[in-house]
């Protein structure tokens, strides 16, 4: 137990002086982390640092809350959808995200509001339509104008020969 601080002294000077004698005695001496840079030292200081730091020791650092979490999923399954391969797997992907989306409207948790409705699925099948066209369009185009380009190869290379022979 420390001693208790004598009545004519700061607690300043007190404390400084308990720090001067543990030093005398070498406490400091190999302590972890000893002439390494303090971490987050440039850093902007945050009012939830703690919370921040707990959160992180616990490997909680990635919750969110659910809203967010789901306005998130439903950006990334929409721009997915565009990509997918078939109809029916942007069918696939949209349906739970629907479900999730319905669940949210019913029983709001408490925080900010989702701000998106259902998805109109059909709507979201004719934009994939759309651009699942334009993709076949353009990759038919590229290759049909690689075949017109060797197969003006081959005749130019057909009429060489006649004209060598």
């Amino acid at each position: 137990m420390t001693e208790r601080k004598p009545a004519g002294l700061s607690f300043e000077s007190w404390i400084d002086g308990q720090i001067r004698e543990a030093e005398g005695r070498g406490e400091f001496d190999g302590l972890p982390g000893a002439g390494k840079p303090l971490p987050d030292a440039g850093r902007p200081l945050d009012d939830n640092w703690w919370i921040k730091q707990k959160l992180a020791s616990e490997g909680l650092v990635a919750m969110i809350h659910p809203t967010l979490s789901l306005r998130r999923e439903i950006e990334d399954v929409m721009e997915a959808a565009l990509k997918a391969p078939s109809e029916r797997s942007v069918r696939r992907m949209l349906e739970p995200v629907n479900e999730k989306i319905a669940a949210n409207l019913r029983f709001p948790p408490p925080g900010p509001a989702l701000g998106y409705r259902p998805i109109d699925i059909d709507e979201v099948v004719a934009r994939w339509r759309e651009a699942h066209s334009a993709r076949v369009e353009r990759s038919q185009r590229v290759v049909g104008e690689s075949r017109d380009k060797a197969s003006g190869r081959r005749w130019r290379l057909f009429f060489r020969r006649r004209r060598r022979g």
